[in-house]
Formats: C-alpha cells, structure tokens, sequence
C-alpha cells in the first residue's frame, strides 16, 4: 500500500497555486507529514487528496493510492479516511451509533455490526460507552472514538488534519500515540498536517514544507 502526490499543488479560482508543488510517497504504516505556515494551504491539500476540494478549485499533478489515480474520482470512491482538529461526533446519536455510522457497508446484520462496534470501543479503552452520550466524553476519549470510527470504514489511507491541536500537553502525547500506534497496526499510509515539530517527530515519516 503506498499514498504517492507527484508534482502536487492547488490553485484557487482565478489565483496562482498555493505552494509551490511538492512530492510524497508515503508507505504501507507509515506518517508523512506537512508543515508550513498558517494559510499556505495544508487543509487545501488534503482536501484535493481525499477529494473535497472546493469548487473552482483546481489540483495540479497526479495523486496515486496503492497505483489508482485518485484524480477525478468522487470522495465516496476513494476510501480515505479524516480525522480534524475537532473530534466531530454527532450530538444526537450515542457514541456506539457515531462509531456504527462509519462502519463498512460489508458488515450486515444488527449483530455484527454491534459486535464489531463494541471491540473497536474496547480497543480504544472506551469499554462500557457504547450508549454514552458524545457530549459527556473528554477531548481525549473523543479523539479516540473518532480515531475508531475512521478505522471502522476500512480506508485505504487517513487524513489528519491538526488532530491533537485542541488536547492539553500532557493528553496530547498520550492520544497522539495511540493513533499512531493504531496507524502502524493497520498498515496503511497516513498524511499528517500540523503546526507541531514534536507531531512531526513522533509521525517519523517523510515530511515536507510548504
């Protein structure tokens, strides 16, 4: 598995690119990173890898996951996962409903998606929360859970965009680690952006500036 931007940049309607183009093979397990000054256009790349770039928008060069070009095709057919600075839950479903939301359409039937819910929620030491309200997690438990359900669809890659920016010091470290760890497990390739060198460090991939 292998994420690869080649000669990658993205213009506004009307505008010259953002950043000069960049290139990044991000391998099966590991974390890329992109850093670079506030509005540069960090979230913008993202964006035209998973397929969300705004109208009028233009992606220049060629994105390839696991050797399918990405370019042109729908967000719902690439199989790229997000996570964002804010761990968006639903409010009016259970934390069990939220992770239940992203899971694979291949797993039917009430029972089996209940069970496969439940041992993502126990994986992440969230045990017991299956009928929580989101509402009452911490920042910490909430990035966990989102973390939880991006896995629950089977991405092929994840996106993390600033996702420890919001979480303490301390917690920070602690939740950061655990989706790394879980981002090695499941052995597919990952694109961080972030503002933070101690992220960029613990990501351990390549990295690029824009």
């Amino acid at each position: 598995m292998s994420l690869i931007l080649s000669e990658v940049s993205v213009s506004p309607p009307g505008a010259p690119a953002l950043f000069a183009p960049i290139s990044l093979t991000i391998t099966a397990g590991q974390i890329g990173v992109v850093t670079g000054p506030s509005g540069i256009g960090k979230s913008t790349l993202l964006d035209a890898v998973g397929g969300h770039l705004a109208r009028g928008f233009t992606l220049h060069g060629a994105i390839t996951l696991n050797g399918a070009d990405l370019t042109g095709r729908p967000a719902e057919a690439r199989r790229v996962g997000l996570m964002f600075q804010e761990a968006h839950l639903f409010a009016h479903l259970s934390v069990g409903a939220n992770l239940a939301f992203g899971l694979n359409r291949d797993v039917k039937g009430r029972a089996a998606r209940r069970t496969r819910v439940e041992a993502a929620l126990a994986h992440a030491g969230l045990d017991g929360f299956h009928d929580r309200d989101p509402a009452t997690l911490s920042g910490g438990q909430r990035a966990r859970a989102a973390l939880m359900r991006a896995l629950l669809a089977e991405p092929r890659a994840l996106l993390l965009d600033e996702p420890f920016a919001a979480l303490d010091v301390e917690r920070r470290a602690e939740i950061r680690q655990f989706v790394f760890d879980h981002i090695r497990q499941t052995a597919i390739p990952a694109l961080l952006v972030t503002h933070d060198e101690g992220d960029a460090a613990a990501a351990g991939g390549p990295v690029v500036t824009l």
